[in-house]
């Protein structure tokens, strides 16, 4: 299985790592002909302003967008969740339009207010996980589609629609593997 990690900004290194240690072959994508190939692609957090603009001066929001409409499986986490959202609350990222979601960014605050809860999902693990958040979107609401896998203080942190799954929270900043093994599973 060859998985990429959209390798623009953010938290790169933390989803590869992750995945190296599920066997699991990796690649940057820095470009639209990376994307060839793939079984799977992951949209890490970070600065979704920064990431969405280098994705338009490299001419990528289409090709991604066509690859994630034609099947390609695809996870979003944090500033990942709001590139695939079809409705912001703010509309300065150029997001691909992709996934029924509306997404208010930066909705727990700043950088300070970030935490950390453990909670059962249950399709993901029988057993509680860490759930990140620094400075964290979450979804506002859903379309018909949307599954909703799992709420934080009544907001949606975690959906999936079809071959596409978002988070607000950082699996990869922490030590557990089992939403990589979830977004894995819709890989194959």
């Amino acid at each position: 299985m060859k998985i990429g990690v959209l390798s623009i900004q953010g938290g790169v290194i933390e989803h590869i790592n992750h995945l190296k240690a599920l066997g699991v072959t990796t690649v940057e994508v820095k470009f639209s002909s990376d994307l060839d190939g793939l079984d799977g692609l992951i949209l890490p957090g970070g600065e979704s302003t920064s990431i969405s603009k280098v994705l338009s001066e490299r001419n990528m929001l289409d090709v991604l967008k066509n690859k994630i409409l034609s099947g390609l499986p695809v996870w979003g986490t944090c500033a990942g969740m709001i590139l695939l959202s079809k409705d912001l609350t703010d509309s300065s990222v150029f997001n691909l339009d992709v996934m029924d979601i509306k997404v208010k960014r930066n909705a727990y605050g700043s950088q300070l207010d970030s935490f950390e809860v453990h909670d059962i999902i249950l399709n993901v693990s029988d057993n509680p996980i860490p759930l990140v958040f620094i400075r964290a979107p979450y979804i506002a609401c859903v379309g018909d589609n949307v599954e909703v896998l799992h709420e934080v203080g009544g907001n949606i942190v975690a959906a999936k629609q079809n071959n596409m799954l978002a988070t607000s929270f950082h699996p990869e900043l922490t030590s557990n593997l089992e939403f990589h093994k979830y977004f894995l599973e819709m890989c194959k």
